[in-house]
């Protein structure tokens, strides 16, 4: 459903509460539509599958992870062109409505560092005991997975109880990532919205053997 009616983040926020959210056609359309597919993704977070390589390359502390510092740029990063990718859902209204979010401290990022360099990271939104994932990148290897990882961990230290991924992808599939019937994320949704999730109950100096350690199955 397209939509050109005023569109801010009173009614942005109405969509997630709803089980729905907003895309565009491409970065270059103005006009956003809402969507509400039959199956959505979740990634659960009592099953988050745990690599042992890329546990063993999060104890090198390879980035320097930060939360909330670079919330707009994270997202230009997500709506940039890339090998593979030469076009994108992320247009200027979009960005523009999840750093009001962002202000309101609704919205967030996660971050990996490199020296002054942001090389990878993602950003979603949180509501009651909901994060909704929207998405992710990486310059350097294995950066937006790292990101992920961070990600997770402080959402079971926040106790939230949902991860929305909207779809599944072979990139979210190797991390327990699964699809479920509208009715059934509904039901969810409904569910965690009434839990309290506190996103910085993690603290960010929290040492990466302690951080793996809340983190489920690894293999």
């Amino acid at each position: 459903m397209s939509t050109s009616r005023r569109f801010g983040p009173e009614e942005l926020m109405s969509c997630y509460q709803r089980g729905v959210f907003p895309m565009a056609d491409s970065r270059e359309d103005p006009r956003l539509f809402i969507v509400d597919p039959d199956l959505r993704g979740i990634l659960p977070l009592d099953g988050f599958h745990l690599s042992r390589r890329l546990a063993k390359l999060i104890r090198s502390t390879p980035f320097d992870i930060r939360v909330d510092t670079a919330f707009r740029h994270v997202m230009e990063a997500c709506a940039a062109k890339s090998d593979g990718r030469n076009d994108t859902w992320i247009n200027a209204s979009i960005i523009d409505l999840y750093c009001s979010l962002f202000v309101r401290g609704v919205a967030h990022s996660v971050e990996c560092w490199r020296g002054d360099q942001l090389v990878g990271g993602l950003y979603g939104v949180a509501l009651g005991g909901v994060f909704f994932g929207e998405s992710m990148f990486s310059r350097e290897r294995d950066a937006s997975k790292v990101a992920l990882v961070y990600l997770v961990a402080r959402l079971k230290a926040g106790g939230y109880e949902l991860l929305d991924t909207q779809f599944v992808t072979d990139h979210l599939k190797q991390f327990g990532a699964q699809e479920v019937p509208r009715l059934e994320f509904h039901k969810k949704l409904e569910k965690a919205l009434m839990v309290e999730g506190d996103f910085f109950r993690l603290p960010s100096n929290t040492p990466p053997d302690q951080l793996l350690q809340s983190i489920a199955q690894t293999s």
